[in-house]
């Protein structure tokens, strides 16, 4: 964890400890900390979005539970966290807001003389057609640098290749869609080597550059996306979604149970 500001209301559900915020206020604050980092010298800041199947991914897995825990800024990115954090801690219920990853980056995307952006992840497609809608929707936005990283993991070198392209492009934010465990690790990684604000966003690269589809608003607000994404990816989401919506609610019922004794 860096010494850099991050904000105080954090609450358990299973294994990881989310930050509580409403969305207006965590776009805010990632913009914040994005100028703090490069004008006042504070080191980076790992930004995590987690949801039910991250949730169940920490239950199963120590060391992913224990990266979590060395996390700056965890955001709720699904509807069904919002459910048990309210229940669980009703004296949060109003400020307890999904805070998903492709509505930040909207956000922080929309900011007139914002930030720098650097964009890692995904294929050079997807790269590609994820600059051509920034440019079209976000004219505002400063892109200053995006790589396709290779699908195998990097070497030493390749990692402080990568961090001096970051370094050298002046970015001040950094956009990680490797994929969860990965991005989540990257991100640790970035923060503590660069001055940066490292945000792990998932499909978000995918879901901006028009590249797949996303889920109907109403089944967003519904809590009902995994099914939407389930329908469009069955071979690649289907044990994650069966096994990890399973483990969640065990998760929720626990945490409920724990919060009330």
């Amino acid at each position: 964890m860096t010494d850099a500001p991050t904000p105080s209301t954090r609450r358990r559900i299973g294994e990881i400890d989310f930050t509580v915020m409403p969305l207006a206020e965590a776009i805010s604050f990632v913009l914040q900390a994005s100028h703090d980092v490069t004008t006042l010298g504070h080191p980076g800041l790992a930004v995590h979005f987690c949801n039910a199947y991250n949730v169940a991914l920490a239950r199963s897995d120590r060391s992913y539970a224990n990266l979590l825990a060395n996390a700056d800024v965890v955001f709720s990115d699904g509807v069904p966290i919002t459910w048990v954090g309210r229940r669980a801690y009703p004296d949060l219920t109003d400020r307890w807001e999904r805070v998903y990853g492709p509505d930040v980056m909207r956000g922080v995307l929309d900011a007139s003389d914002g930030p720098a952006h650097y964009l890692l992840g995904g294929s050079q497609e997807t790269l590609e057609a994820l600059q051509q809608r920034i440019a079209e929707e976000h004219p505002a936005a400063r892109i200053v640098g995006a790589e396709s990283p290779p699908f195998r993991p990097a070497s030493y070198d390749e990692l402080q290749e990568r961090n001096r392209r970051i370094a050298d492009s002046g970015a001040s934010i950094v956009w990680v869609g490797l994929g969860t465990p990965k991005q989540d690790a990257e991100v640790q990684r970035l923060a503590s080597s660069l001055p940066v604000v490292a945000m792990a966003v998932g499909a978000a690269f995918d879901f901006l550059a028009g590249t797949k589809a996303q889920a109907p608003v109403w089944m967003q607000r519904s809590g009902t996306e995994w099914a939407f994404r389930l329908a469009s990816e069955p071979r690649r989401l289907g044990k994650r979604y069966v096994w990890g919506n399973s483990v969640f609610a065990a998760e929720a019922a626990r945490t409920v149970r724990a919060t009330r004794r």
